[in-house]
């Protein structure tokens, strides 16, 4: 008999067993079997584990340097396009509202007006669309290797800071054209830039994850963004606004974050008001319901996408 067992107890499914090779009783051999595990998802509603995206951090620092690459690939001009979409689009809206339309902008040339409103703008538009349609986009990643699914939508918003700073320095040299010289409220221009992120995050997390179910929301996108154009003072100022309706008005979380851009460049207008304070409220309660429904939603996003 070649191999002899050691013990003749009764031995469990799950127990080791140890054999003996009598030719060489030196060299013992091991047999176990194999663990069987089984994932199952959580129930209900689950707390938030953000502490888990910073393990996932390689990854999402990978995203972010993935999308900024293929944003720009086999284009001629590169990242020139982060100047020029602005740029056209200011030199739209100052020739059909500032000159023809004769829309007023409290004193400042118009030019400036919409710069310092489009720049934050495209920064919240772009990311929200990047955002909404993120986990869609990455849906082979999200069927085949586990990961934290909220580096997704975050990855996407990121990846718009990096046109954002390209074009802020173009409107430093604009503002230096016109002779409008900054103040020391610049200093405060980041806190509005993360507000604008803020707000595109918040929004994004609803709508990523009602886009692997209802994939209606993806063309729901554009129109949303656009609609949400005009009814931000981007192309006319807050002022026209009448006094009673100013508190509904801001109820619009980018009403602030304009209005505190445009005051931190340029300090022709008072931020701090009451419609400022109900935008920050308003963002802040977008990130944070996004969040908890994100995170209690993404256990079927594999299933689904």
């Amino acid at each position: 008999m070649g191999l002899q067992v050691e013990s003749k107890e009764a031995i469990s499914s799950s127990s080791k067993i140890r054999v003996k090779n009598e030719q060489n009783p030196g060299w013992p051999v091991e047999a176990q079997p194999a663990p069987l595990f089984i994932l199952e998802p959580s129930r209900g509603w689950i707390p938030l584990r953000l502490a888990s995206l910073w393990e996932y951090r390689e990854l999402f620092y990978f995203l972010i340097w993935r999308d900024i690459k293929l944003r720009y690939k086999q284009t001629v001009l590169g990242v020139i396009w982060a100047v020029l979409q602005p740029l056209v689009t200011m030199a739209l809206f100052s020739l059909f509202f500032g000159y023809l339309a004769k829309v007023p902008s409290d004193g400042i040339v118009y030019p400036i007006f919409a710069y310092t409103a489009l720049l934050p703008w495209q920064l919240f538009a772009s990311s929200l669309t990047a955002a909404g349609n993120s986990l869609v986009m990455n849906q082979s990643l999200i069927t085949k290797v586990y990961f934290p699914r909220l580096i997704i939508p975050l990855s996407a918003v990121f990846v718009g800071l990096v046109d954002f700073g390209v074009s802020f320095i173009v409107l430093l040299g604009i503002m230096y054209y016109y002779g409008q010289i900054p103040t020391l409220a610049i200093l405060t221009s980041p806190l509005f830039v993360l507000l604008a992120v803020g707000t595109a995050l918040g929004v994004g997390l609803w709508l990523s994850a009602l886009n692997v179910r209802y994939r209606d929301v993806q063309l729901v996108i554009p129109v949303l963004t656009h609609f949400w154009l005009f009814a931000t003072p981007i192309i006319y100022p807050s002022s026209l606004i009448p006094e009673q309706w100013r508190l509904l008005y801001g109820l619009n979380p980018m009403v602030g974050v304009i209005e505190g851009f445009r005051w931190a460049l340029l300090g022709q207008t008072r931020p701090l008001d009451s419609s400022i304070f109900v935008s920050v409220f308003i963002i802040v309660l977008l990130l944070i319901t996004g969040l908890i429904y994100f995170q209690n939603t993404e256990k079927s996003f594999a299933d689904v996408v």
